[in-house]
């Protein structure tokens, strides 16, 4: 069974105007078949056509297309045990 992966670069706060991308990125610890999971409140996120989700290695990263006042709220990904939130 692989180590658990840990969050060594944390989500920053991201403030966007309506209309705009918003990008969130954390990297961690190793790159991992582990599950993540990006949360907008307590709504899991999937990849479609507002939503990127994206991996790169240990870089896991988020872009909220084109965001309205409906996407305000804390964004969360996680990583077995580990969370992070903006």
């Amino acid at each position: 069974k692989e180590p658990a992966a840990a969050i060594v670069e944390m989500l920053k706060d991201v403030t966007s105007y309506e209309g705009e991308d918003a990008v969130f990125e954390c990297r961690l610890s190793r790159e991992t078949t582990q599950d993540t999971q990006w949360f907008l409140g307590d709504v899991p996120l999937q990849s479609n056509e507002m939503n990127e989700i994206g991996v790169q290695g240990t870089r896991h990263t988020l872009i909220l297309r084109k965001v309205t006042l409906e996407d305000c709220g804390p964004i969360s990904f996680k990583v077995g045990q580990h969370t992070s939130t903006a």
